[in-house]
């Protein structure tokens, strides 16, 4: 079931068409990332969503019906440009912030206690925001986004001003979040998170979706029949084995017990045809393809290669 959908959606400004028919659908209880280069759309997009902007044609869906000015209430969005009242003090904030999602003055404590709990900032309750690293800053931030429950969670670049360290924090937090029920939608440049997080993509460029799906079947259809081998014995041998026009060794990397092969298939797919052609001649002692990484798949789609 999907919680929301926008179906042809476009935003312009004046001449300029920020969104071109942009459609695509975000499974409830899923991670969603929305992935392009800089000015394809990506916060143009959220903003729709969150009603801070409005399509100027199309519709967007929420849970099966036309999103309503009340739905954002159910919603939390952690933007890019952080926008936290840098003379007031954080716990001050974070309360402010929390009350005007809806909660009441002590259960929005007793959340807020938790959180800070959690994320080891209790001692940053009586700091100015001015005090923060941005780092910190964006901690109390997210813990502004998501003290509310909201059904759908959106972060645009969360983990941008994070160390390591913290932003493995974050996305530990953004798993859990998925496992409590929450549907998530997140835009990066951090093709890495993609693949740990994102259950499907959809890619903008140019105002335009250019490819959405799941990651796994999105990996597969791009795949470039490419194997990783290693072997034991002759080194000479394996090239002989596959001196045909049907393959092409990509490289092979040697140490003193055994070799690592990648070769490329260049006929219809038939791997099969590989383990044949290699198994009367060197001892094969692993055998995988190589699906290609996200980060590949998205300069390969955004640069028409």
């Amino acid at each position: 079931m999907q919680l929301l959908e926008l179906k042809e959606v476009s935003k312009f400004y004046g001449s300029y068409c920020a969104l071109n028919r942009v459609s695509f659908s975000v499974p409830r209880g899923s991670i969603f990332g929305l992935l392009g280069p800089n000015g394809a759309g990506k916060t143009t997009t959220l903003r729709i969503i969150n009603q801070i902007l409005a399509p100027d044609e199309g519709q967007v869906l929420f849970e099966n019906r036309p999103l309503r000015s009340d739905d954002v209430e159910r919603m939390g969005y952690l933007p890019e440009e952080r926008g936290l009242y840098k003379k007031m003090r954080v716990g001050e904030q974070a309360l402010y912030l929390a009350q005007l999602k809806g909660l009441d003055r002590k259960e929005a404590l007793k959340r807020l206690k938790y959180w800070f709990e959690k994320l080891e900032i209790t001692g940053w309750w009586d700091k100015k925001v001015e005090q923060l690293s941005k780092g910190m800053a964006q901690k109390v931030q997210f813990v502004t986004t998501v003290v509310h429950d909201p059904a759908l969670l959106i972060f645009d670049e969360p983990f941008s001003g994070f160390d390591p360290i913290n932003a493995s924090m974050l996305k530990n937090e953004i798993l859990e979040l998925k496992n409590r029920g929450a549907t998530i939608i997140f835009s990066t440049h951090n093709m890495n998170s993609v693949e740990e997080l994102c259950d499907a993509i959809a890619l903008i460029n140019r105002s335009q979706v250019i490819l959405a799906g799941e990651v796994e079947a999105i990996k597969q259809q791009h795949k470039k029949n490419i194997f990783e081998v290693i072997f034991t014995g002759s080194v000479e041998a394996f090239q002989r084995a596959l001196r045909t026009a049907t393959f092409e060794i990509l490289s092979i990397r040697t140490d003193r017990t055994q070799h690592q092969a990648v070769v490329k298939i260049l006929s219809a797919p038939a791997d099969n045809e590989l383990l044949k052609s290699i198994i009367e001649s060197v001892h094969v002692v692993s055998y995988r393809e190589i699906l290609p990484t996200m980060d590949e798949i998205f300069i390969d789609v955004v640069t028409g290669k």
